[in-house]
């Protein structure tokens, strides 16, 4: 049985435009060759390979769909219009509801890309059995995918796991932070990144985690006694604390 909601926190772009494939092709961390298979996730960087935005690309007619946070929505297209110039490229919002689901996906969803335990994504109207607005956070947390873990002009995007998440591809050629990107990946061993940890006790999100009294990290989402948190490899061992909750890698 399928069941979904709409997801009122995600807005649609609409990307239109002869150039638009090899304008995005240029700014984004992933392939958008790709699109000819399903939708692709990616990410926005800085020029210091900094995190900016993340979101899911998918092609429709003559066209790009990008679904991004709704917060973030007008902040991401002003940043693709300062990059536009004399590209025959448009950059509009799409009215249409994104729609979250699992089970059979209804026609013309795309699987999401990250993991198959995020189930599928649709754009438009739909009709179907309800699912719980919450549903993917616990899954999303045994998966260690970051949302809301990804902090605009701090996060690297591998130490968040885009590798793994399908979203960064390093055989496409140059982007905005790519050369950064591919420094941490072929010269460098990553020293920080996302892990997921068992929590004993509460902590509120982003709360400081120490390790023999030193600071090891950030603790974010925490679901059923599980959490994702940003943690110094060097210091994330044993037993940590968050706080008044104990932690620990899983």
């Amino acid at each position: 049985m399928s069941k979904g909601y709409h997801d009122k926190t995600r807005q649609l772009l609409r990307i239109s435009g002869a150039d638009r494939q090899g304008f995005l092709q240029g700014l984004v961390s992933n392939d958008v060759k790709k699109l000819g298979e399903g939708a692709i996730y990616a990410a926005m960087l800085s020029p210091q390979g900094k995190y900016l935005f993340d979101f899911f690309l998918s092609a429709e007619d003559d066209a790009i769909l990008i679904d991004v946070a709704a917060g973030r929505a007008a902040a991401l297209a002003q940043r693709l219009t300062m990059y536009r110039l004399r590209a025959d490229v448009v950059i509009e919002p799409l009215e249409r509801a994104v729609w979250r689901g699992i089970g059979k996906p209804p026609r013309g969803a795309l699987d999401d890309p990250r993991h198959a335990a995020m189930g599928w994504r649709f754009y438009g109207d739909l009709e179907i059995d309800p699912l719980p607005e919450d549903h993917f956070e616990a899954a999303r947390v045994e998966h260690l995918i970051p949302e809301a873990e990804l902090v605009e002009n701090e996060t690297y995007i591998l130490e968040a796991g885009f590798e793994r998440l399908n979203g960064v591809d390093f055989r496409k050629g140059c982007y905005v932070g790519q050369e950064i990107t591919a420094r941490m990946k072929h010269k460098t061993e990553l020293k920080k990144g996302l892990r997921r940890v068992a929590v004993a006790g509460n902590a509120p999100f982003g709360t400081t985690i120490t390790a023999g009294g030193k600071p090891a990290g950030t603790l974010f989402s925490v679901v059923a006694g599980q959490g994702i948190a940003h943690l110094r490899f060097d210091r994330a061992t044993g037993e940590m604390q968050a706080g008044a909750a104990l932690l620990r890698l899983i």
